[in-house]
C-alpha cells in the first residue's frame, strides 16, 4: 500500500499523526505528509484508518 497527502486538502489538522504516527508527519509547513515509500503490512490498519478519518479526505492511495 502507497499513500500520499494532497498538499490542496490538507488543513494539518493532526488527525492522520495521531491515528498512524508510524506513517504520517508534520512537514516544515505544518502540514502532513507520508514518511515511508510503502505502508508496512503491520501499519495498514492504522493507514487506512487515518485515511479515512482524515476531515478532508486528503489521504489518497497512490499506485
Amino acid at each position: 500500500m502507497k499513500l500520499e497527502v494532497n498538499k490542496d486538502l490538507c488543513i494539518g489538522c493532526g488527525a492522520c499523526c495521531a491515528t498512524a504516527g508510524e506513517i504520517f508527519e508534520f512537514n516544515d509547513e505544518g502540514f502532513a505528509q507520508v514518511k515511508v515509500d510503502v505502508v508496512p503490512k503491520e501499519y495498514e490498519e492504522d493507514a487506512i484508518d487515518a485515511k479515512e478519518g482524515c476531515p478532508t479526505s486528503a489521504i489518497e492511495e497512490k499506485n
